[in-house]
């Protein structure tokens, strides 16, 4: 895999898991409001993103895993960044939401 086509992973899971970050953060505003359900449902969309962020990473995985040579440059990286911490707000937010129940 050359640079250019890690760049583009790079980049789709950088959109992913932006998309979840956004929905998460929207969950947790609905539900200070006392609107659980809606945030639950925001909750399990930024879920799919989740998932399709890690797809899009087992793709490459899989290609370096079988010995084929992959090129990871900074957007990579911060797709991998962007990931991870979106992984964190995801459990950091279903703890607040639970904590706004209460």
């Amino acid at each position: 895999m050359n640079r250019e086509e890690a760049n583009m992973i790079g980049f789709e899971i950088v959109a992913y898991a932006g998309e979840a970050r956004s929905k998460l953060l929207d969950a947790m505003n609905l539900a200070k409001q006392g609107m659980y359900d809606e945030a639950n449902q925001l909750v399990e969309e930024a879920n799919e993103s989740i998932k399709e962020a890690h797809n899009t990473q087992t793709t490459m995985l899989a290609q370096e895993a079988s010995g084929e040579s992959v090129e990871v440059g900074f957007i990579m990286v911060h797709g991998q960044d962007h990931l991870m911490t979106t992984l964190l707000l995801r459990d950091l937010v279903h703890h607040i939401i639970e904590l706004y129940k209460k």
